[in-house]
């Protein structure tokens, strides 16, 4: 990539990074292209799509949630360890509105950019699935996209329930008990 184009790509990312905390996963990507000083025809060159430009946004938390998902494995309570990991993706699908339902979305869309994401977080979590079911914590038909949509699930009932915070770990905590062997 050429460096004007990298400095163009850099750009918007970190602009609808800002636009989409701001405004929610379904800001206007006109205005993230204005904010990056850039054509919107710029924008589209770089980000085919709404998901694809989502999935460059987040690919830092996704590297974040994956790293944790790897310090997990250490933990000598693997469905402690599981609990935690469903407690980030969870706190992470929360820090933009929107971001949850674009996530379930794309997760029956094997095509889309922000799939992507899901290739290897469904790897990690099903490490760590394996771990508590192995240690007899988890029940064995439980999978991990059964997990990962509960998860988006109630990140989506939180955002929409705004006034009530502890709402996202009471549900996790119900849909824990759900998973017990």
């Amino acid at each position: 990539m050429r460096a004007d184009a990298r400095r163009n790509h850099e750009r918007l990312v970190s602009e609808a990074r800002t636009a989409f905390a701001e405004f929610g996963a379904d800001a206007s990507l006109e205005d993230v292209a204005r904010r990056a000083g850039v054509g919107i025809g710029t924008l589209y060159r770089h980000f085919p799509n709404r998901h694809a430009l989502l999935s460059s946004v987040f690919s830092d938390a996704v590297s974040d949630l994956l790293d944790l998902s790897r310090e997990l494995l250490d933990d000598p309570q693997p469905c402690t360890a599981l609990v935690a990991w469903l407690r980030a993706i969870i706190t992470h699908a929360s820090e933009y509105r929107g971001l949850a339902r674009a996530l379930m979305a794309a997760s029956h869309d094997d095509a889309s950019e922000l799939a992507r994401c899901s290739g290897p977080m469904r790897e990690a979590g099903s490490v760590l699935l394996a771990r508590a079911q192995l240690a007899g914590a988890v029940r064995s038909d439980v999978s991990i996209g059964d997990l990962l949509q509960l998860t988006n699930a109630i990140a989506l009932a939180a955002e929409e329930t705004p006034d009530d915070p502890e709402l996202a770990d009471r549900l996790l905590t119900l849909t824990l008990r759900g998973l017990k062997a």
